[in-house]
């Protein structure tokens, strides 16, 4: 049985946990802090990757692009004001390389509008890269797979 020191499992959940806290907080300027510099974001539809279709709803390389659509979030895009709540299920960690894991969970992301109106926004699975070699675990790649091909305009917010 793994030591403390050499599972990854707890530095891992603390990382997916804090990210999931910071956008349901609405702190997304600290979104970007969770990825490595040359980190992927992509968001995708449980059809396209099943195809192998490359491309998705949205798609980030590094860092730089990530904090770019937080900047045209908070100063370009209009859109009403709401909050996430999302719920996360078990995380399934498997070796990927030295310092590096394979990371998949569930999920489900429920929105609340200004105006107090709830719906559950989406569910699907995370598919994650999570590097634990630094000082602090970070993504090195987040494949959001979600369930619908069916979405939102209102998809401003990382999920």
């Amino acid at each position: 049985m793994p030591t403390q020191a050499t599972d990854p499992y707890p530095q891992i959940e603390a990382l997916l946990r804090d990210y999931c806290h910071a956008l349901d907080d609405g702190q997304v300027e600290r979104w970007t802090g969770f990825f490595q510099d040359d980190a992927i974001y992509q968001i995708t539809t449980r059809e396209n990757l099943a195809r192998g279709y490359p491309l998705g709803i949205m798609l980030c390389e590094g860092r730089g692009m990530m904090e770019d659509r937080i900047k045209a979030l908070r100063t370009a895009n209009i859109f009403e004001s709401h909050s996430y709540c999302h719920l996360c299920g078990a995380l399934d960690v498997r070796p990927e390389m030295q310092g590096r894991w394979s990371v998949r969970s569930n999920f489900a992301v429920y929105r609340t509008m200004y105006s107090g109106q709830q719906s559950l926004f989406a569910t699907g699975k995370y598919l994650d890269v999570v590097d634990t070699s630094g000082a602090q675990p970070l993504f090195a790649e987040r494949i959001v797979v979600i369930d619908s091909r069916q979405i939102d305009t209102l998809l401003v917010y990382p999920l």
